[in-house]
C-alpha cells in the first residue's frame, strides 16, 4: 500500500489509541494484514459526547458546504481507487476486479449525495380553510449510530456517510470486525476532505453487543442505521424501542432469479453469472434461487454450469482471479454446511460442492438442482452457490419467488416486457431487476419488504432517513 494504513480509533477529530487491540486477517492466506484499536466504554461515549458537541454547528451549516467536502471526497476516493481495492481485496477476500468495483460504486454515494445535500425539498402553501400558510421543512434527525456489514465495506459506510453528512447529521461508524481497515481509509478520506472534528467518528467496541446497546440508550443518539442480517436487526429493532430511536434497517435477502419459459437463455446466464458471483457471492442482493420454467430448464442448466466451471478460483489479488475466498473460515464453513445439507436433502449436485485442500477460505463455485420443499432455498447462502428448481406456469413461479420471509430483490428474464412486467409487480421485493443481473445505483431508492428491512438507501430517498419533517403554521 502506497498510503499509510489507519489503525486507530478516530474520535472528535483525532487519531485515538484504543483500550486494546483487534487483529485483521487476510482470508486468502490466513495471515494477519495489521491490528487495530478497539474501544472500552469510556471512548465509546467519547464519542458520542463529539458527535453531539459537533451536531448544533454541522446541521446548521449552509448545505453548499456540507457538499463540497463530499464532492471533495468523492474526488479523493476515486483517485485512490486502486489502492482502497486491494485493501479491500486484502482484508475482504473478494477479487481485486470486484473490489475495484466496489470502490467505484461506493465513490458515487458521495457524489449523489454532495448534489442531494443542496437540494432538499420542503413546501409552502395557503392552507385549504385559508387561516393560514403551511410551511413544511426538513432538520437533521441528530446523532448517527450507522453499523455496516463486511461484504462490502467501503459501498456500506459510503451509502451511510454520504446522506448522514449531506443532511446535516454526526456520526459514530462501526464497522464490520472482519473488515474494518476499508472503513478507517473511508474515515481518513472524509478527515482530508474537511469534515470539522467530532462530525465523523469511528469506534471499535470491544464488547460489541453491550455498547452498541449502550450507545443506542443514550438519549443523545437519536437514529441508527444498520446492514446485517435479519437475525441482528430483529435485536436491534427492539433495543430501538426504549427511546423510540429512529432506525432504518438493511437486512436480508433470498434473491429469485425466475427465467419464464420465453426468456433468452444466454442472456439469462449471462446475467445469472453477475447477479450470483458478483462478490463470489456474499451480497444480500445476489441471486440465491434460480426458478426456472421447465421447458428451458435443461438448457438453462448446462450453460450456467458451463460458466460457473470456466471460473478461475484464487487469491483475490492474483492475475485472473474470479472467484476470490470467502471473508473467513467460518463463512466458508457456512456454506459448505448449507450444501451438505442441500445434498442429504436430496439436491442433485453438478459442480462444487467441496471444499478445496490447502490455505485460505475458499469455496468452489457449485450448481445444484432441488425440489421445491429443499431446505437450502430458505437460506441465504451468501456464497458461490446456484440451487436451481422448475416451475411449470408463472403462478407456479411467482408462489416459488414469494416462498420466503425475505423480500430484497429479485431477477425476472423474459423476452416480453409486459410479461415480466406483470410478474415483476406480483413478486414480493422492494427492487425487481428485469433482463438485468444488477441494478443497483446511488441514485436509485435500495432497500426491501418483508423481514429484508426498513427504509431506503440512496435515491431521493437516501438522505430523507437522516431527516424529521417539520411543519409550520403561518398567521395570515
Amino acid at each position: 500500500m502506497n498510503s499509510e494504513l489507519k489503525t486507530e480509533l478516530f474520535i472528535n477529530g483525532e487519531w485515538v489509541k484504543g483500550a486494546g487491540q483487534l487483529p485483521v486477517m487476510n482470508p486468502s492466506t490466513n495471515q494477519m494484514i495489521a491490528a487495530i484499536a478497539t474501544a472500552d466504554q469510556e471512548q465509546c461515549d467519547a464519542a458520542v459526547t463529539a458527535a453531539f458537541t459537533a451536531f448544533p454547528s454541522w446541521s446548521k451549516s449552509a448545505p453548499r458546504f456540507r457538499s463540497e467536502i463530499l464532492r471533495r471526497a468523492f474526488e479523493i476516493m476515486t483517485a485512490e481507487a486502486d489502492e482502497i481495492a486491494r485493501l479491500i481485496s486484502m482484508e475482504n477476500g473478494k477479487t481485486f476486479s470486484d473490489a475495484r468495483g466496489e470502490v467505484i460504486y461506493a465513490a458515487e454515494f458521495f457524489r449523489w449525495f454532495a448534489e442531494e445535500a443542496v437540494r432538499t425539498p420542503g413546501d409552502f402553501r395557503h392552507a385549504p380553510s385559508g387561516d393560514k400558510r403551511i410551511l413544511v421543512t426538513h432538520q437533521a434527525i441528530g446523532v448517527s449510530l450507522l453499523i455496516t456489514p463486511w461484504n462490502f465495506p467501503a459501498a456500506m459506510a459510503t451509502r451511510k456517510l454520504g446522506p448522514a453528512l449531506a443532511a446535516g447529521c454526526t456520526v459514530i461508524l462501526k464497522a464490520a470486525s472482519e473488515t474494518p481497515l476499508t472503513a478507517l481509509w473511508i474515515v481518513d478520506i472524509l478527515h482530508r476532505a474537511g469534515v470539522p472534528a467530532g462530525v465523523v467518528n469511528f469506534v471499535m467496541p470491544q464488547k460489541t453487543g453491550a455498547m452498541i446497546s449502550r450507545m443506542m440508550h443514550d438519549p443523545r443518539v437519536r437514529n441508527l442505521s444498520f446492514t446485517g442480517s435479519t437475525e441482528v436487526g430483529r435485536i436491534l429493532l427492539k433495543e430501538s424501542a426504549d427511546l423510540i430511536l429512529r432506525t432504518s434497517l438493511e437486512l436480508g435477502g433470498n434473491a429469485p432469479f425466475v427465467v419464464l419459459a420465453d426468456a433468452n437463455i444466454e442472456e439469462a446466464v449471462k446475467g445469472a453469472m453477475i447477479a450470483k458471483m458478483r462478490n463470489g457471492g456474499a451480497a444480500c442482493t445476489a441471486a440465491n434461487r434460480f426458478i426456472v420454467a421447465e421447458s428451458v430448464a435443461e438448457e438453462f442448466t448446462a450453460k450456467l454450469i458451463a460458466s460457473m466451471a470456466d471460473l478461475k478460483m484464487a487469491d483475490g489479488l492474483s492475475e485472473g482471479a474470479q472467484l476470490g475466498a470467502s471473508v473467513s473460515g467460518k463463512e466458508r464453513d457456512k456454506i459448505a454446511e448449507l450444501v451438505s445439507a442441500s445434498v442429504l436433502a436430496g439436491a442433485e449436485l453438478h459442480l462444487g460442492g467441496a471444499v478445496p485442500v490447502g490455505d485460505g477460505a475458499f469455496y468452489p463455485a457449485t450448481v445444484l438442482t432441488v425440489k421445491g420443499d429443499n431446505p437450502i432455498l430458505s437460506q441465504e447462502i451468501f456464497g458461490p452457490v446456484a440451487p436451481i428448481v422448475t416451475f411449470t406456469d408463472d403462478a407456479q413461479g411467482i408462489a416459488l419467488a414469494n416462498a420466503t420471509e425475505y423480500g430484497l430483490i429479485a431477477y425476472v428474464y423474459s423476452e416480453d416486457l409486459k410479461r415480466a412486467l406483470r410478474v415483476a409487480e406480483a413478486i414480493e421485493a422492494g427492487m425487481v431487476a428485469i433482463n438485468r443481473g444488477v441494478i443497483s445505483d446511488p441514485a436509485a431508492p435500495f432497500g426491501g419488504v418483508k423481514q429484508s428491512g426498513l427504509g431506503r438507501e440512496g435515491g431521493f430517498a437516501g438522505i430523507h432517513e437522516f431527516l424529521e419533517t417539520k411543519y409550520i403554521g403561518v398567521e395570515i
